[in-house]
């Protein structure tokens, strides 16, 4: 089992839709996304760039951030990504 445990957002392009995740590898829940594997969300409004990511040690605390940032209003959330991504430059590369 991981020591960390991740909360990302993806995007399907700057001001997109916006998918909230959570999960214990983040490159291969990434990788999933990208290759829509998983039916559902993603894969129907093709959402698969990672955008913001938070690190956790704690999978309750991670979990909790997931609901509490899933209840956040749109504008939130937008204001989250551009404060640590501005140009909301896709991230996955950086997890390699």
């Amino acid at each position: 089992m991981s020591d960390q445990f991740f909360v990302y957002i993806l995007a399907s392009h700057k001001h997109g839709t916006l998918y909230i995740g959570v999960t214990n590898d983040l490159i291969r829940r990434v990788h999933q996304h990208k290759l829509k594997v998983v039916r559902g969300f993603t894969k129907r409004y093709d959402v698969r760039k990672l955008v913001c990511f938070e690190i956790f040690d704690d999978p309750i605390a991670a979990i909790t951030r997931e609901k509490q940032l899933k209840k956040w209003n749109r504008e939130w959330k937008i204001q989250l990504i551009e404060r640590e991504n501005p140009d909301w430059i896709e991230l996955s590369h950086t997890l390699f």
